[in-house]
């Protein structure tokens, strides 16, 4: 059975050695107690929304990034051969203005 918490836990303690930061710092500087931190991190806890933006912002990484990478984890765990294009075409409408470089 594949567990999205666990999928959370690994992508949030690679982001977190690649950016070469302890897990005392980001649970410092997330407002997050260590050891929750760390139960998270191994897959034992679930993360609330409010707890990923801020362990997101403590690694000063988009919260979208970390889900995308949990997103794209769960396809190869599935077995998925291609990724599809899940974004819905009013969403991308919505910000493609704002995304243009002229």
């Amino acid at each position: 059975m594949i567990l999205v918490r666990q999928e959370i836990g690994e992508v949030l303690r690679d982001l977190r050695q690649q950016k070469g930061r302890t897990l005392r710092q980001v649970a410092s500087r997330a407002s997050v107690a260590l050891g929750y931190l760390s139960e998270v991190e191994r897959g034992q806890k679930e993360a609330s929304s409010e707890i990923l933006a801020a362990v997101a912002e403590a690694l000063d990484v988009p919260i979208s990034t970390i889900m995308r990478e949990v997103g794209d984890r769960l396809s190869v765990l599935e077995g998925l051969q291609a990724f599809p294009d899940v974004v819905p075409d009013d969403l991308v409408a919505s910000v493609e203005p704002e995304l243009s470089l002229h």
